[in-house]
């Protein structure tokens, strides 16, 4: 081993595999970096910015050095950018071959010139000088200590790709297909192209995989298009086991994706869908403040009613921009995060419940906030109807309407400006009632006039509030168990004690009642990080259902069995409406036993990364999805997000 050379970024030391050599006898030499923690280094790609570590030997005259082997990398995004490299620590391989008329009793002496780019926030080129001498024997004897460092470095390399592969191009879309994949769940892929630019690095490569098929979404960069393209092909499963594999193919005809929506459908899907999502049942408590809001403006101005108006739709938009935003960054950090992904966080969850709760206090007249939608009081501001239209989105993820889920798959296939453009368009969608009037005020004239009834009107809605804030706590349990309902329900007492402080202020009460309230908001918001603490309950198997795997389905199909799929979470209200009105009847259930139907449930109430494998595999964001496996191998039909008796019995009327 080489002295090593140490700086306060790395650690860099050459070592030999080695500790004598034979004439003509290849060893292995290896490049060993250990990075402090914030510090990278770059692959041979370095992606959209970087540089790769090089080597230059000085060797006896008829010895031969390889060059450099570099192990898998790994995404490394920064801001728009996306490089290919490692963190924490990566060794380099190179093969030595010692001239063959060296005798035993002589020595090889060796020097390589090291050098690097190591980057944080800041990049810093290094180099390094290295000496190896080695005695010559007639057998090469192994260096002791060394044989596993050696042995992970080799097994950090891409291997041989041992399934049948094509890649091709059409205009800007490519896509890369393995066949023949073994079963087993696939959580995601990504390809490290060899040829910089050959590729768009920061663009989403959607995965799909059904049926020992696997489809990797990429898009065409700049670099001319070469006769052998060469990269690695890392693939974790369910498990989180990363392997990579190495690819050289030659371009062809593009495989078939699974089918992505032109951008126009998809805007015009993505309305269409935001303006369903108004009538779901998870929008319905917004709704009430709503009726509120309307009410009140047709006293008003038409000045007013356009402000409010654009107030509301401008939160509405915005807060969809801002979860688009959120996915995509997840996206580039290799989050496998989708649609609703907030609603499997427990903090999130009991944060919307006591918002809720304060929600249902204000109507209750317990307080008063600022803000049309809320207090009534329409000339002091719009920060109220801006406010409610963020409430209703968070409100509505945990629904998908007709339409929206197609838009929500198209979306993550694009790249990031038409995708944040779905996204817009699906908040447009959600807000074109309330949008409508800014366009038109005389229709608020059409409205009932205020009186008396608004404010009776404005108490009994409260009450929608309160079932809201009482859903959330239980779709806690099922997140974090009894510890975690504890923890809702002192949050909980600890925003009511804020609300009546607050209102107990507002009517001239104690210079300590303000006081008193923010002490109280406070505490409650620092329970959340106690969260995170938090376990789910065990799950528990009742009825017909058994828990999905991808195992399990391919052990009930190799058995020619039809299966039925239900992706589904405790927070989301369009499953539980589903399951209430089209899946737990008397009716289908018989249906579902008369045909041998093995039922199979996957909760991705606290996420899932094979379920989101599946789901993205059928080009969904989030549940539900609804899938029915006919017997003797069929393929998968999948059924609509909105389902009904009949819609299920004839799914499976021929499974038998």
């Amino acid at each position: 081993m080489a002295q090593p050379f140490t700086t306060p970024r790395s650690t860099t030391t050459l070592l030999s595999e080695a500790t004598s050599v034979a004439p003509g006898q290849p060893f292995r030499v290896a490049l060993d970096q250990s990075l402090s923690r914030g510090w990278h280094i770059y692959w041979s790609n370095p992606g959209d910015a970087g540089a790769p570590p090089e080597i230059t030997w000085t060797l006896p005259e008829g010895a031969t050095a390889s060059g450099l082997q570099f192990p898998a990398p790994s995404r490394i995004a920064y801001g728009p950018l996306v490089n290919f490299g490692y963190q924490n620590s990566a060794s380099f391989l190179a093969s030595i071959t010692p001239p063959a008329s060296l005798r035993p009793g002589e020595s090889l002496s060796i020097t390589a010139v090291a050098n690097w780019l190591i980057c944080a926030e800041i990049c810093i080129p290094e180099e390094a000088r290295f000496t190896l001498t080695l005695p010559v024997e007639a057998i090469s004897r192994p260096a002791p200590g060394q044989a596993g460092r050696f042995a992970a470095a080799e097994a950090a390399l891409p291997r041989p790709l041992p399934f049948p592969a094509r890649i091709g191009f059409a205009g800007s879309a490519g896509a890369l297909e393995i066949t023949a994949l073994p079963p087993g769940g696939l959580r995601e892929a990504f390809f490290f192209p060899a040829i910089p630019a050959l590729i768009d690095n920061a663009a989403p490569q959607p995965l799909a995989v059904e049926a020992g098929r696997l489809t990797l979404g990429l898009t065409r960069g700049t670099a001319p298009l070469p006769s052998a393209i060469e990269g690695v092909l890392a693939l974790t499963d369910s498990q989180g086991i990363r392997q990579a594999y190495a690819i050289n193919l030659p371009p062809g005809p593009m495989p078939a994706l699974t089918p992505v929506l032109p951008l126009w459908q998809a805007l015009l899907f993505a309305m269409l869908g935001g303006l369903i999502l108004n009538l779901m049942p998870c929008v319905f408590p917004i709704l009430a403040m709503k009726a509120v809001g309307l009410a009140r403006l047709a006293g008003e101005d038409r000045g007013q009613i356009r402000a409010h108006a654009a107030s509301y739709s401008a939160g509405v938009v915005l807060s969809f921009l801002a979860i688009g935003a959120a996915l995509l960054g997840l996206r580039l950090a290799g989050s496998a995060a989708g649609w609703g992904f907030q609603f499997t966080q427990p903090g999130f969850v009991a944060l919307m419940a006591w918002v809720m709760l304060a929600v249902g206090l204000n109507l209750s007249g317990a307080y008063a906030m600022a803000g049309p939608v809320l207090s009534g009081q329409a000339r002091r501001g719009h920060a109220g109807s801006f406010f409610t239209g963020a409430l209703a989105v968070l409100v509505a993820t945990p629904c998908t309407a007709p339409f929206m889920a197609v838009a929500l798959g198209a979306a993550m296939a694009l790249p990031p400006l038409p995708m944040l453009l779905v996204f817009a368009a699906m908040g447009l969608g959600l807000a074109w009632p309330y949008a409508l009037l800014g366009l038109a005020p005389g229709l608020a004239s059409l409205l009932p006039r205020p009186g008396l009834w608004m404010e009776r009107l404005r108490q009994a809605l409260a009450w929608p509030m309160y079932a809201a804030s009482a859903w959330l706590v239980w779709v806690l349990a099922r997140l974090a168990g009894p510890h975690g309902v504890a923890l809702a329900l002192l949050g909980g007492l600890l925003v009511g004690f804020a609300a009546w402080a607050l209102g107990r202020a507002q009517r001239g009460g104690g210079r300590l009642a303000r006081p008193g309230a923010l002490s109280a908001a406070l505490a409650a918001l620092a329970l959340l990080p106690v969260f995170l603490g938090t376990t789910p309950p065990p799950g528990l198997n009742s009825g017909p259902y058994e828990p999905w795997s991808a195992a399990r389905v391919e052990a009930l199909r190799a058995e020619g069995r039809p299966v039925f799929v239900n992706l589904t979470a405790a927070w989301c209200i369009s499953c539980k409406v589903n399951e209430l009105v089209a899946l737990d009847t008397a009716a289908v259930q018989a249906g579902f036993t008369a045909a041998g139907v093995t039922q199979l449930v996957g909760d991705w109430t606290r996420g899932d990364s094979a379920i989101t494998a599946l789901l993205r595999a059928h080009g969904r964001e989030g549940v539900p999805l609804y899938l029915f496996y006919p017997a003797q191998g069929a393929p998968p039909v999948m059924l609509p997000q909105i389902l009904t008796e009949g819609i299920v019995l004839r799914a499976i009327g021929g499974a038998g």
